[in-house]
């Protein structure tokens, strides 16, 4: 009897708890940001262990992505799950994700809710547990950062530099190399520990065309393939079919300002598809 009674007890409090909830998307988007809270603040703490430099994971376009699917359901790209096109219609330039992973979690949650869901700061204020002054500064915190992210769109005259800078490496010309990146250019890798590669950004464009050059020395056979990154031209470096690296660019005014290399196979699982 007293378990039957604990039973009811449970519904009936259950039952409660429902109806105290007067907004039931305020209340979703309260618990989804506090979840959210607790993933960014684990994976701050997972990249401080990180080996080496850590980048967000570099994404392929539509027509990467479909490259082995046939026309079907969904279309020629051949994307069954709908979060699969989410993703990609969201891509930004590797740069932007960058200052993004840069915010604190608080930052980035204030930044994401006010600027793109428009939330009041009196509402994020109960998300955050801070004032909404506290919050208001935090979004503006985070604004100050992107405001040195250039928009995702490509440079003028990007892909023929992209293309250059592949035809210079494949014949480890580096006066070309040189010629195409800026004096103070600044090449970043990930590896995750998994594979070679620099655990510190080269910097300066002689250091990272020597250092281009000498990778073409290590790897014979390596095929290097034109391919739109996180939605702006980039290269990618296969070999034997197999997905090694994925390098994305910065320009201006014709030279590359940065370079960022991801060579972790655990981040290129979208580019296993970019196969003969």
């Amino acid at each position: 009897m007293g378990t039957a009674g604990t039973g009811a007890d449970e519904v009936a409090g259950e039952r409660r708890r429902r109806e105290e909830i007067l907004s039931p998307g305020a209340w979703l988007m309260t618990v989804t940001s506090r979840i959210c809270l607790d993933l960014l603040g684990s994976a701050r703490v997972r990249r401080e262990r990180y080996v080496g430099a850590w980048l967000p994971e570099p994404l392929p376009d539509h027509a990467e992505w479909g490259r082995t699917g046939d026309a079907g359901p969904n279309g020629p790209t051949g994307l069954a799950d709908p979060a699969d096109q989410i993703v990609l219609d969201e891509s930004v330039t590797m740069a932007f994700l960058v200052v993004l992973e840069s915010m604190t979690p608080a930052e980035r949650v204030a930044f994401v809710l006010h600027e793109v869901f428009r939330y009041p700061y009196a509402e994020i204020a109960g998300v955050l547990g801070r004032t909404p002054g506290a919050c208001k500064q935090l979004a503006a915190s985070a604004r100050r950062r992107v405001g040195a992210a250039r928009a995702p769109v490509a440079a003028p005259g990007q892909a023929e530099v992209v293309r250059h800078v592949k035809e210079a490496w494949e014949t480890k010309d580096i006066g070309a190399l040189v010629g195409l990146l800026d004096p103070a250019a600044v090449m970043t890798a990930d590896g995750g520990g998994m594979v070679g590669t620099v655990l510190r950004p080269v910097e300066g464009d002689a250091r990272i065309a020597q250092y281009m050059a000498a990778i073409a020395d290590k790897a014979p056979g390596l095929e290097l393939l034109e391919r739109s990154v996180n939605g702006v031209p980039g290269l990618v470096a296969r070999r034997a079919g197999v997905v090694l690296t994925v390098a994305s660019f910065d320009v201006f005014e014709r030279r590359v300002t940065r370079i960022w290399v991801v060579r972790n196979p655990e981040k290129l699982r979208p580019w296993v598809r970019d196969s003969p």
